[in-house]
Protein backbone atom coordinates (compact mmCIF):
# COMPACT_ATOMS: atom_id res chain seq x y z
CA UNK A 1 0.00 0.00 0.00
CA UNK A 2 1.04 3.29 -0.79
CA UNK A 3 2.80 5.54 1.82
CA UNK A 4 0.48 8.78 0.35
CA UNK A 5 -2.24 8.63 -1.96
CA UNK A 6 -3.83 11.47 -3.41
CA UNK A 7 -7.75 10.70 -4.78
CA UNK A 8 -9.72 12.41 -7.61
CA UNK A 9 -8.89 15.69 -5.58
CA UNK A 10 -10.95 18.87 -6.81
CA UNK A 11 -10.29 22.50 -5.61
CA UNK A 12 -10.36 25.84 -6.25
CA UNK A 13 -10.23 29.41 -5.15
CA UNK A 14 -13.34 31.90 -3.65
CA UNK A 15 -12.45 34.97 -5.94
CA UNK A 16 -14.34 38.34 -6.26
CA UNK A 17 -16.01 37.13 -9.71
CA UNK A 18 -16.98 33.75 -8.06
CA UNK A 19 -15.17 30.12 -7.16
CA UNK A 20 -12.95 29.32 -10.21
CA UNK A 21 -11.65 25.47 -9.99
CA UNK A 22 -7.86 25.14 -9.99
CA UNK A 23 -7.54 21.27 -9.44
CA UNK A 24 -9.61 18.80 -11.79
CA UNK A 25 -9.60 15.22 -10.15
CA UNK A 26 -5.97 15.11 -9.24
CA UNK A 27 -4.64 11.36 -8.23
CA UNK A 28 -1.32 10.07 -7.89
CA UNK A 29 0.23 8.20 -5.11
CA UNK A 30 3.44 7.62 -3.15
CA UNK A 31 5.63 4.60 -2.60
CA UNK A 32 7.81 3.90 0.68
CA UNK A 33 11.36 5.11 -0.05
CA UNK A 34 10.73 6.60 -3.01
CA UNK A 35 10.87 9.98 -4.96
CA UNK A 36 7.90 10.52 -6.89
CA UNK A 37 7.97 14.26 -9.32
CA UNK A 38 5.32 16.55 -9.39
CA UNK A 39 6.11 18.24 -12.87
CA UNK A 40 4.75 20.86 -15.06
CA UNK A 41 4.91 24.59 -16.06
CA UNK A 42 4.21 27.50 -13.55
CA UNK A 43 0.58 28.34 -12.29
CA UNK A 44 -0.36 24.13 -13.32
CA UNK A 45 -1.32 23.45 -9.72
CA UNK A 46 1.45 21.62 -8.66
CA UNK A 47 2.64 23.53 -5.40
CA UNK A 48 -1.32 23.55 -4.51
CA UNK A 49 -1.70 19.82 -4.40
CA UNK A 50 1.70 19.81 -2.11
CA UNK A 51 -0.44 22.15 0.41
CA UNK A 52 -3.89 20.28 0.55
CA UNK A 53 -1.87 17.41 1.83
CA UNK A 54 -0.69 18.98 5.08
CA UNK A 55 -4.29 21.39 4.43
CA UNK A 56 -1.63 24.50 4.71
CA UNK A 57 -3.35 26.69 2.22
CA UNK A 58 -5.58 30.17 1.54
CA UNK A 59 -8.21 31.15 3.11
CA UNK A 60 -10.08 31.51 -0.01
CA UNK A 61 -9.45 28.26 -1.30
CA UNK A 62 -12.11 25.48 -1.08
CA UNK A 63 -11.57 21.54 -1.39
CA UNK A 64 -14.61 20.22 -3.54
CA UNK A 65 -14.08 16.45 -3.42
CA UNK A 66 -11.72 13.82 -3.62
CA UNK A 67 -9.27 11.85 -0.89
CA UNK A 68 -5.64 12.13 0.52
CA UNK A 69 -4.91 9.03 2.61
CA UNK A 70 -1.20 8.40 4.63
CA UNK A 71 -1.01 5.36 5.65
CA UNK A 72 -4.74 4.65 5.63
CA UNK A 73 -6.16 7.51 6.97
CA UNK A 74 -8.10 10.29 4.96
CA UNK A 75 -6.24 13.59 5.89
CA UNK A 76 -9.17 15.29 4.79
CA UNK A 77 -11.16 14.33 7.65
CA UNK A 78 -8.45 14.26 10.40
CA UNK A 79 -9.10 16.82 13.03
CA UNK A 80 -6.96 19.76 13.64
CA UNK A 81 -4.96 18.24 16.48
CA UNK A 82 -4.30 15.03 14.31
CA UNK A 83 -3.24 17.57 11.52
CA UNK A 84 -1.01 19.67 13.75
CA UNK A 85 0.52 16.27 14.86
CA UNK A 86 1.42 14.86 11.18
CA UNK A 87 2.58 18.16 10.35
CA UNK A 88 6.14 18.25 10.64
CA UNK A 89 6.30 15.21 12.46
CA UNK A 90 4.98 12.56 9.89
CA UNK A 91 5.21 15.11 6.38
CA UNK A 92 7.70 17.60 6.13
CA UNK A 93 7.71 20.59 4.41
CA UNK A 94 10.78 21.81 2.71
CA UNK A 95 9.36 25.11 1.33
CA UNK A 96 10.41 26.55 -2.08
CA UNK A 97 12.52 29.94 -0.86
CA UNK A 98 15.06 28.66 1.84
CA UNK A 99 16.16 32.76 1.62
CA UNK A 100 12.74 33.24 3.05
CA UNK A 101 11.58 30.26 5.28
CA UNK A 102 13.76 30.69 8.35
CA UNK A 103 12.69 33.82 11.29
CA UNK A 104 15.98 36.18 11.37
CA UNK A 105 15.29 37.14 14.20
CA UNK A 106 16.07 33.57 15.97
CA UNK A 107 19.18 31.46 15.67
CA UNK A 108 19.70 28.00 13.56
CA UNK A 109 19.66 26.46 16.87
CA UNK A 110 16.68 27.68 18.43
CA UNK A 111 14.16 27.11 15.51
CA UNK A 112 15.72 24.02 15.40
CA UNK A 113 15.06 23.32 19.17
CA UNK A 114 11.50 24.54 18.70
CA UNK A 115 10.69 21.82 16.32
CA UNK A 116 12.54 19.40 18.21
CA UNK A 117 10.66 20.29 21.29
CA UNK A 118 6.95 20.67 19.85
CA UNK A 119 7.67 16.95 18.10
CA UNK A 120 9.87 14.96 19.63
CA UNK A 121 8.78 16.35 23.26
CA UNK A 122 12.82 16.27 24.04
CA UNK A 123 14.44 19.20 26.22
CA UNK A 124 18.06 20.67 27.36
CA UNK A 125 20.63 18.45 26.53
CA UNK A 126 19.05 15.77 24.66
CA UNK A 127 17.41 18.71 22.09
CA UNK A 128 20.58 20.06 22.18
CA UNK A 129 22.27 17.14 20.93
CA UNK A 130 19.63 15.88 18.52
CA UNK A 131 19.76 18.97 16.98
CA UNK A 132 23.79 18.90 16.32
CA UNK A 133 23.13 15.72 15.24
CA UNK A 134 20.52 16.94 12.42
CA UNK A 135 22.61 19.80 11.31
CA UNK A 136 25.43 17.20 11.03
CA UNK A 137 23.84 14.50 8.89
CA UNK A 138 23.20 17.41 6.53
CA UNK A 139 26.38 18.20 6.01
CA UNK A 140 26.82 21.36 7.81
CA UNK A 141 30.55 21.55 9.03
CA UNK A 142 31.00 22.76 13.00
CA UNK A 143 27.89 22.05 14.01
CA UNK A 144 28.05 23.07 17.06
CA UNK A 145 29.11 26.23 16.37
CA UNK A 146 26.57 26.83 13.85
CA UNK A 147 23.67 26.62 16.14
CA UNK A 148 24.16 29.92 17.42
CA UNK A 149 24.05 31.78 14.02
CA UNK A 150 21.42 33.89 12.68
CA UNK A 151 19.97 32.61 8.90
CA UNK A 152 21.22 35.97 7.51
CA UNK A 153 25.14 34.14 8.28
CA UNK A 154 24.24 31.16 6.19
CA UNK A 155 24.33 30.93 2.75
CA UNK A 156 21.62 29.89 0.33
CA UNK A 157 22.80 26.42 0.21
CA UNK A 158 22.92 26.12 4.02
CA UNK A 159 19.86 27.88 4.96
CA UNK A 160 18.19 24.71 2.93
CA UNK A 161 20.73 22.39 4.37
CA UNK A 162 19.04 23.80 7.83
CA UNK A 163 15.55 23.35 6.64
CA UNK A 164 16.29 19.94 5.26
CA UNK A 165 17.56 19.19 8.77
CA UNK A 166 14.40 20.56 10.69
CA UNK A 167 12.54 17.42 8.62
CA UNK A 168 15.45 15.10 9.64
CA UNK A 169 15.04 16.23 13.62
CA UNK A 170 11.47 14.25 13.37
CA UNK A 171 12.12 11.61 11.53
CA UNK A 172 9.31 11.97 8.73
CA UNK A 173 8.28 9.63 6.78
CA UNK A 174 7.26 11.73 4.17
CA UNK A 175 9.38 14.99 2.81
CA UNK A 176 7.44 17.44 0.35
CA UNK A 177 10.20 19.18 -1.83
CA UNK A 178 8.41 22.13 -3.11
CA UNK A 179 10.60 23.74 -5.85
CA UNK A 180 13.78 22.97 -3.38
CA UNK A 181 16.99 24.09 -5.59
CA UNK A 182 14.99 26.98 -7.17
CA UNK A 183 17.01 29.89 -5.50
CA UNK A 184 20.65 28.48 -5.42
CA UNK A 185 23.29 28.25 -8.03
CA UNK A 186 23.74 25.16 -10.12
CA UNK A 187 26.57 23.52 -8.10
CA UNK A 188 24.41 24.22 -4.74
CA UNK A 189 21.32 22.29 -6.63
CA UNK A 190 23.18 19.33 -7.42
CA UNK A 191 24.63 19.22 -3.88
CA UNK A 192 21.16 19.51 -1.98
CA UNK A 193 19.64 17.06 -4.43
CA UNK A 194 22.29 14.34 -3.52
CA UNK A 195 21.45 15.23 0.05
CA UNK A 196 18.18 14.16 -0.50
CA UNK A 197 18.88 11.13 -2.56
CA UNK A 198 21.32 10.21 0.19
CA UNK A 199 18.73 11.02 3.34
CA UNK A 200 16.22 8.59 1.06
CA UNK A 201 18.34 5.65 0.86
CA UNK A 202 19.70 6.03 4.21
CA UNK A 203 16.42 6.59 6.27
CA UNK A 204 13.86 4.97 3.47
CA UNK A 205 12.08 8.08 3.55
CA UNK A 206 9.34 9.07 0.52
CA UNK A 207 10.08 12.11 -1.03
CA UNK A 208 7.07 14.05 -3.23
CA UNK A 209 9.66 16.28 -4.86
CA UNK A 210 7.38 19.22 -6.74
CA UNK A 211 9.83 20.96 -9.63
CA UNK A 212 9.34 22.08 -13.40
CA UNK A 213 13.01 21.58 -13.80
CA UNK A 214 13.10 17.79 -16.13
CA UNK A 215 16.72 17.15 -15.43
CA UNK A 216 16.68 17.33 -11.50
CA UNK A 217 13.79 14.32 -12.37
CA UNK A 218 15.69 12.27 -14.89
CA UNK A 219 18.70 12.42 -12.49
CA UNK A 220 16.72 11.32 -9.09
CA UNK A 221 12.89 10.39 -9.36
CA UNK A 222 11.40 6.80 -9.00
CA UNK A 223 8.23 7.90 -10.92
CA UNK A 224 6.53 11.01 -12.15
CA UNK A 225 3.49 13.07 -12.43
CA UNK A 226 2.79 15.68 -15.57
CA UNK A 227 0.38 18.53 -14.50
CA UNK A 228 -0.82 20.62 -16.99
CA UNK A 229 -3.70 23.06 -16.09
CA UNK A 230 -4.63 21.92 -12.86
CA UNK A 231 -5.17 18.23 -14.34
CA UNK A 232 -2.58 15.44 -14.39
CA UNK A 233 -1.87 14.35 -17.74
CA UNK A 234 0.41 11.47 -17.77
CA UNK A 235 2.13 9.39 -14.60
CA UNK A 236 5.11 6.70 -15.27
CA UNK A 237 7.64 5.60 -13.89
CA UNK A 238 11.17 7.90 -14.86
CA UNK A 239 12.98 5.94 -17.39
CA UNK A 240 9.44 4.58 -18.87
CA UNK A 241 8.37 8.39 -18.77
CA UNK A 242 11.87 9.56 -20.43
CA UNK A 243 12.18 6.73 -23.10
CA UNK A 244 8.21 6.55 -23.74
CA UNK A 245 5.99 9.73 -23.51
CA UNK A 246 2.86 9.26 -24.34
CA UNK A 247 0.54 12.19 -24.11
CA UNK A 248 1.73 15.20 -26.62
CA UNK A 249 2.18 17.78 -23.78
CA UNK A 250 5.03 15.71 -21.83
CA UNK A 251 6.40 14.69 -25.47
CA UNK A 252 6.45 18.77 -25.96
CA UNK A 253 8.26 19.64 -22.78
CA UNK A 254 10.39 16.88 -23.64
CA UNK A 255 11.38 18.53 -26.81
CA UNK A 256 11.99 21.77 -25.74
CA UNK A 257 15.14 20.29 -23.31
CA UNK A 258 18.51 21.24 -24.27
CA UNK A 259 19.98 17.61 -26.03
CA UNK A 260 23.54 16.88 -27.41
CA UNK A 261 22.12 16.44 -31.00
CA UNK A 262 22.85 20.30 -31.34
CA UNK A 263 18.75 20.34 -33.00
CA UNK A 264 16.66 23.22 -32.23
CA UNK A 265 15.03 23.44 -29.39
CA UNK A 266 11.13 23.26 -29.65
CA UNK A 267 8.32 25.34 -28.16
CA UNK A 268 5.29 24.81 -27.15
CA UNK A 269 2.80 27.74 -28.74
CA UNK A 270 0.48 29.78 -26.66
CA UNK A 271 0.48 30.13 -22.81
CA UNK A 272 -1.17 27.89 -20.34
CA UNK A 273 -4.78 28.82 -19.69
CA UNK A 274 -5.78 30.68 -16.25
CA UNK A 275 -8.28 29.24 -13.66
CA UNK A 276 -10.50 32.54 -15.01
CA UNK A 277 -10.28 30.43 -18.55
CA UNK A 278 -13.40 27.69 -19.29
CA UNK A 279 -11.77 25.71 -21.26
CA UNK A 280 -14.32 22.34 -22.49
CA UNK A 281 -12.50 18.99 -23.66
CA UNK A 282 -8.89 18.85 -22.76
CA UNK A 283 -7.25 21.74 -21.63
CA UNK A 284 -4.25 21.08 -23.51
CA UNK A 285 -6.06 21.06 -26.82
CA UNK A 286 -5.45 24.83 -27.50
CA UNK A 287 -1.65 24.23 -27.69
CA UNK A 288 -1.74 20.94 -29.02
CA UNK A 289 -0.42 20.29 -32.52
CA UNK A 290 -2.66 16.61 -32.24
CA UNK A 291 -5.70 17.80 -31.46
CA UNK A 292 -8.85 16.24 -32.93
CA UNK A 293 -12.42 16.86 -32.92
CA UNK A 294 -13.13 14.85 -29.55
CA UNK A 295 -10.41 16.74 -27.55
CA UNK A 296 -12.58 19.41 -27.52
CA UNK A 297 -15.52 18.10 -26.35
CA UNK A 298 -14.96 15.55 -24.21
CA UNK A 299 -12.32 15.36 -21.34
CA UNK A 300 -9.97 12.40 -21.85
CA UNK A 301 -9.42 10.22 -18.84
CA UNK A 302 -6.17 9.01 -17.30
CA UNK A 303 -5.82 5.40 -19.36
CA UNK A 304 -3.00 2.85 -18.51
CA UNK A 305 -0.72 2.89 -21.55
CA UNK A 306 2.00 0.44 -19.62
CA UNK A 307 3.21 -1.21 -16.79
CA UNK A 308 2.21 1.74 -14.61
CA UNK A 309 1.90 3.90 -16.88
CA UNK A 310 -1.26 6.50 -17.34
CA UNK A 311 -1.94 9.09 -19.63
CA UNK A 312 -5.03 11.63 -20.40
CA UNK A 313 -5.05 11.50 -24.34
CA UNK A 314 -7.10 9.83 -26.55
CA UNK A 315 -4.03 9.33 -29.13
CA UNK A 316 -2.37 7.46 -26.70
Amino acid sequence: MPVLEVKNLNLGFNCECGFRQALFDVSFSLEKGKMHALVGESGCGKSISAMSILQLLPKNVRITGGEIFFNGENLLKASKKDLQHIRGSKIALIPQDPMTSLNPLYTIGDQLLEVISIHQGLKGKQAFDKAVESLEAVQIPCAQERMKAYPHEFSGGMKQRAIIAMALACQAEILIADEPTTALDVTIQAQIMNLLKEIQSKTNTSILLITHDLALVGENADYVSVMYAGRIVETAPSKEFFQNPRHPYTNALLKSLPSNKNSRLETIKGQPPTIMQDIEGCRFHPRCSKCIDICTQKVPELDNVGINHYSACFLS
